[in-house]
């Protein structure tokens, strides 16, 4: 794992391979350690770094929520790519990582080759559902703060969201559970208030002017981010989507060789 600084800020992250960079952003409570299986896949053909966005594993956590917002973030995504002279980047994320993702697309298209969304959303629509998100965001970061990491994980893995990872093997499952343990109360509640889904810029109206190649991925399981990746590749003017039979929101975890399969036949057509 190496060590980046920039814009005041130390961001951890992991590299591996060379070729054409790809950049693996984690969900929330992850970290780039969910990507090794992927780190190993990737890295044949290109150069792969995984890093972990703010708040988040060994990057900086005792911020004031506003440096979590998805403009600074983003900010903090460029200069990474500026410093280890990334000219475009094939950039992939997951869940709240793939949120970050697509405001990049959106904002700087620039540093882009294509883009990579797996169980990704543009955000919530209406001002009275950011509103009641943020509610709700708010009260999940003060009882992290009131009850600490173990309860809030324990709690956040019984989601409905994710019931199809109990199908996964326990060792994996234990894996996730313990890498989830090591992010700071701090980081996971300021970014819940920072960059939570009712925090984000709605990028639906955003979505027809990104002409970059896009790939949508989701589970079938998860019919809540398969009918937003649906609706998002009839926005996007160069989408395919792809929908992986048997698994929910996490199909990186859930069928590792199918995705990075899947990832793989997309860059090679680049």
């Amino acid at each position: 794992m190496s060590l980046i600084n920039v814009n005041g800020l130390d961001y951890f992250y992991q590299e591996r391979g060379n070729g054409p960079p790809l950049v693996l952003l984690h969900g929330f409570t992850g970290s780039s350690v969910n990507w090794q299986e992927q780190l190993l896949r990737f890295s044949v053909s290109h150069r792969v770094l995984a890093i972990d966005l703010l708040g988040h594993g060994r990057t900086s956590s005792h911020l004031a929520p506003e440096r979590f917002a998805m403009p600074a973030v983003s900010d903090d995504l460029i200069a990474i790519f500026e410093s280890l002279r990334f000219s475009a980047v094939n950039l992939l994320g997951y869940s709240m990582g793939g949120r970050l993702a697509l405001y990049v697309a959106a904002t700087r298209p620039a540093y882009l080759q294509s883009l990579i969304l797996e169980s990704a959303s543009p955000g919530l629509q209406t001002t009275d559902q950011r509103l009641a998100r943020i509610e709700n965001d708010e009260r999940l970061a003060n009882e992290i703060e009131a009850y600490g990491i173990s309860a809030f994980v324990d709690r956040w893995q019984q989601l409905p969201l994710f019931a199809s990872q109990k199908r996964i093997p326990k060792e994996k499952r234990d894996m996730l559970f313990s890498q989830r343990l090591t992010n700071s109360v701090s980081g996971l509640a300021n970014s819940l208030r920072g960059m939570g889904t009712g925090r984000q810029p709605s990028l639906w109206s955003a979505l027809d002017t990104i002409s970059l190649p896009v790939l949508l991925l989701a589970g079938n399981l998860d019919e809540k981010y398969t009918s937003l990746a649906r609706q998002m590749e009839a926005a996007l003017p160069h989408a395919e989507l792809h929908v992986f039979p048997g698994v929910g929101h996490n199909t990186h975890l859930e069928n590792p060789d199918g995705f990075a399969h899947r990832v793989l036949i997309f860059l090679e057509g680049l």
